[in-house]
């Protein structure tokens, strides 16, 4: 199969017109003319497809809400809105709950209908109660190796979150580093123990401004770190609720092209109506698209990629670092961009064909096959 008169964005993402051969699963040749069973897709443009590393739910389905069939059916969900591959994302629940979720998401890996796992992304337990935002304060745990290993043999992970003020925190993070990125999260830390943290293995900030110190003139924090720190990847909700647009700019011009990883930080309630809804075994209240707790806390978001995509466009943010933030980034962020997040000879056929104005989803191809 061929995908013909598009303009693409190249392994450089670089927009220009070439063709893409479609070779089982693969991207085969890319260029002019290539021949072959066509697809005209003249007048639109074709991204990688976007990855996701950071989502708990969708369509009323959650990662711990118990049900098996939960990362199969946000697999389906995430393909229409463009995404081709994802980490669910788990909460902080009780081991019992974690145990469940991470055997269900083993379970649906490499049988997906629609969006592939790359593996888990474990937010919590071992995160600051000061900052726990919308997680549950009772399950939260002190690091834990052997915990998160038991984990891991269940199910890969492919993020693991802490606290690096955490008594233990840096202990945990030079040994989990061997295993997989470790990222500060839900955190009080101050500038100095971040950068100590870095040092120690940390390369991965979730959700930054979000359950964290604010960036002030004389204590920088977590985000000034972040931002002083070229080794960090940096996740960002990107939905006009967690970040206000003009701080969003002023995070992509301090993280640069190659280190802000777009997330949806997607809950059970993204693509459903205003209701209430479940988060980590915690009820959550979504108004106008805003979920909170009870008291007022913002719990997650109700968003997906593509439509924070189209927000970071009309916010101002130059249209090939907004690519490269939702494709080449979040897959160098977890390890998988050898198969995944440009579009190159060899990698999986994922594909993101959009309208002109790339403000509309023509077609989506999840490792060669048309599913949307």
């Amino acid at each position: 199969m061929v995908i013909k008169n598009a303009e693409i964005f190249d392994k450089d993402f670089e927009k220009i017109k070439k063709d893409i051969e479609i070779k089982d699963s693969r991207i085969g040749r890319i260029g002019n003319c290539v021949e072959g069973n066509s697809l005209n897709f003249e007048g639109c443009i074709v991204l990688p497809g976007f990855i996701d590393i950071h989502t708990h739910g969708c369509g009323g389905y959650d990662v711990t809400d118990g049900r098996d069939e939960s990362a199969g059916k946000m697999s389906q969900l995430l393909a229409e809105n463009g995404v081709t591959s994802f980490c669910p994302t788990t909460m902080t629940v009780g081991v019992e709950k974690l145990e469940k979720a991470f055997s269900s998401v083993r379970a649906a890996m490499g049988v997906e209908t629609g969006a592939y796992i790359h593996g888990i992304n474990m937010e919590g337990p071992f995160i600051s109660p000061e900052k726990k935002g919308a997680q549950n304060e009772k399950d939260i745990l002190p690091p834990d190796f052997e915990l998160f290993e038991k984990l891991n043999s269940i199910c890969p992970v492919k993020v693991v979150d802490i606290a690096p003020e955490m008594p233990g925190a840096f202990g945990f993070i030079q040994k989990a580093k061997e295993i997989c990125p470790v990222s500060a999260a839900h955190t009080t830390a101050d500038y100095e123990t971040a950068k100590a943290a870095f040092d120690r293995g940390i390369n991965h900030a979730t959700h930054l401004f979000n359950a964290m110190p604010p960036l002030l003139s004389r204590k920088p924090g977590v985000v000034g770190a972040v931002f002083d720190d070229s080794r960090v990847y940096a996740e960002l909700i990107c939905d006009g609720v967690h970040i206000a647009p003009a701080v969003l700019r002023t995070a992509f011009r301090a993280l640069g092209e190659d280190r802000a990883v777009v997330i949806s930080d997607s809950m059970s309630a993204a693509g459903m109506p205003d209701g209430e809804y479940a988060l980590g075994g915690q009820t959550v209240f979504v108004r106008d698209g805003k979920a909170t707790l009870e008291d007022g806390t913002v719990a997650g978001g109700t968003s997906n990629l593509f439509e924070e995509f189209k927000n970071l466009i009309k916010f101002g943010i130059p249209v090939k670092q907004a690519v490269k933030a939702c494709t080449i980034n979040p897959a160098k962020s977890i390890g998988a961009d050898d198969i995944a997040g440009s579009i190159e000879t060899g990698k999986n056929a994922d594909l993101l064909v959009l309208n002109g104005e790339m403000t509309e989803i023509k077609a989506v191809f999840i490792k060669g096959k048309k599913v949307i």
